[in-house]
């Protein structure tokens, strides 16, 4: 798939990644040229499989960029950012280059819609192909779109709310790319066109039975239903699916109705009614996921995602990167105290002293996930004991640079915690799966939309806001019933700020935070603090990393040699 010389030019011309023109010439190679891969069935399909890459998975680590940890290399892209070098030249978190996946399934949409690919011998059945794989291309388009947007829609310097430019067509080489950027509510709406034409295409599931086929095929019983199995049996659920793409789009419609940008109730009644159609498929409440706390230490609590990858080959390559230093790792990502601090105690009230937190046993009857989340002073984890204060050797805060944790804590979320790496760099490997999406995170969508519509108690579709983060706590371990929940938690701001909180709690060191507090207008420059122990006493330390956002860092900036490049893409405010 990268032989496809003349549209990959394409893409790489748009993306920045080639400027002159004498490479624009083709080459005499023995590579694949359009009429062909416009023919075969599995070098077309391979354009398709593109749009498939640069998926968003929980691997980002752009809680370094927030008040949630510190990433501890120098060097790090996002520590230099925070530390005040973002700018429209230099900005770590740009998803620019998913335009390329948008051209790719551009590409494949001009071949599916020409019907001329013989995907199957059997006419119906190819048929089905067509159908079932232009509706995987539209919604992966959209969701790249939406990528895009998520990292730089934003004021523009005309003062109007604006998103990026959609592209529907392939552009050739010699094509015009200079294409401005649509208004917010335009690309929002484009997007969602796109996930509602491939809902018309896709099925629900991949592998369902005769008696459960979706209206769209419920001709295919009997001796069609094989048919139909071939081109949408269970070999295909990691597919993109109707069910994924519902989820997506109470995702995006959660988005765009947020304080930052649309402040919409429409569009959370959008997020609303698709979160709670996905969550009755999987049994509504009652569906929530035992493990999905600590859905990461096996490979078989898959059934927590909504939208996954492949369970990979055993490794330990995260957990070389993240674990403290005397069981051989890095300690990369140091979690802060005011990260820790927002967990509440046990009984569910937040940790002050009034609600009986001792700031020298600071770690007595919190909540659960305090001790599944964080490797705190005196933990045990990665086959030995991490002690990060006094006599904690190379582990202690500031021991070693750029491996010794910066604010007493290290990272114990999404690593498998029976990974060993020996002193002698053998390594017991684990098996990992990429997440792009979760039902713990469908039903904080759920919860957060719904108590912007009608406040803590209103009910849709049989659940309200109160009831769901009732049941989130309790799956986490705090102490039933939830006093705090049921008489502190009154308003609807009361409900906004827990949903908020819990959301940080719960979906921590997945990538969410960073693009959370901009839509919600937070303030990005909370200094992150930290926490030692000097033997006898735990004692905070209130500047471990100073941010230095911009105040106009809640809306990224569009690459500035795009800009230059298209002068009628229009840069946001301030960049």
């Amino acid at each position: 798939m990268k032989n496809y010389t003349k549209y990959l030019l394409a893409m790489l011309l748009f993306t920045g990644l080639i400027a002159c023109e004498d490479f624009l010439e083709p080459i005499d190679e023995n590579r694949l040229d359009f009429e062909f891969v416009s023919s075969d069935p599995a070098s077309a399909e391979g354009l398709l499989l593109q749009g498939y890459s640069r998926l968003v998975d929980q691997y980002s680590f752009t809680e370094a960029a927030t008040d949630d940890a510190v990433n501890n290399q120098l060097n790090n892209g996002l520590k230099r950012m925070v530390l005040g070098e973002l700018n429209a030249q230099f900005n770590p978190t740009s998803r620019w280059n998913n335009y390329q996946n948008v051209f790719f399934l551009n590409r494949f949409l001009e071949i599916v819609d020409a019907a001329e690919i013989e995907w199957n011998r059997d006419e119906v059945i190819s048929d089905l192909f067509n159908k079932r794989l232009k509706g995987e291309a539209l919604a992966l388009r959209a969701l790249h779109h939406f990528y895009i947007l998520q990292a730089h829609a934003g004021v523009g310097t005309s003062g109007q709310l604006l998103g990026v430019p959609y592209y529907t067509e392939f552009i050739e080489a010699d094509g015009d790319f200079n294409l401005p950027r649509l208004p917010f509510r335009e690309t929002v709406e484009a997007i969602l066109n796109d996930f509602d034409e491939s809902l018309t295409l896709l099925p629900t599931d991949y592998g369902l039975s005769e008696s459960n086929l979706d209206p769209i095929y419920a001709d295919f019983v009997g001796d069609s239903f094989l048919q139909y199995d071939v081109a949408n049996g269970s070999r295909y659920n990691l597919r993109i699916s109707g069910r994924i793409v519902k989820a997506l789009k109470a995702r995006v419609a959660l988005f765009a109705a947020s304080p930052g940008y649309l402040n919409d109730q429409d569009l959370y009644q959008m997020a609303i009614d698709n979160a709670s159609e996905v969550l009755d498929l999987n049994g509504g409440l009652g569906g929530l996921n035992p493990n999905g706390v600590e859905f990461y230490i096996s490979e078989r609590n898959v059934d927590e995602a909504v939208f996954r990858g492949n369970i990979e080959g055993p490794n330990s390559g995260l957990e070389r990167r993240m674990f403290p230093p005397s069981v051989n790792g890095r300690g990369e990502i140091n979690p802060s105290e005011n990260f820790v601090n927002a967990f509440p105690m046990l009984n569910g009230f937040p940790a002050t002293q009034a609600n009986g937190f001792d700031p020298q046993n600071p770690f007595a009857n919190r909540d659960p996930r305090l001790e599944k989340f964080v490797v705190v002073n005196g933990s045990s984890f990665g086959g030995g004991t991490i002690n990060t204060g006094f006599g904690g050797g190379i582990d202690r805060l500031d021991s070693i640079p750029e491996r010794s944790t910066t604010t007493g804590y290290y990272l114990k979320k999404l690593l498998r915690p029976d990974v060993r790496i020996n002193n002698d760099n053998t390594t017991v490997d684990q098996r990992n799966f990429d997440v792009y999406l979760r039902y713990t995170e469908l039903f904080l969508i759920f919860a957060e939309a719904a108590n912007e519509v009608g406040g803590p108690d209103v009910s849709f579709n049989g659940m309200s806001a109160r009831n769901v983060i009732a049941a989130i706590r309790e799956r986490a371990g705090i102490t039933q019933p939830d006093l705090y929940l049921t008489n502190s938690i009154t308003t609807q701001d009361d409900m906004r700020q827990l949903i908020r909180n819990e959301r940080r709690l719960e979906l921590s060191f997945e990538g969410h935070r960073f693009w959370d507090l901009r839509r919600w207008q937070a303030p990005l420059n909370e200094t992150v603090r930290g926490n030692f122990f000097d033997g006898n006493n735990y004692i905070e330390i209130p500047s471990v990393e100073a941010r230095n956002y911009p105040a106009n860092a809640n809306y990224l900036p569009i690459p500035n040699d795009e800009i230059f490049k298209f002068p009628a893409i229009e840069q946001n405010s301030g960049w």
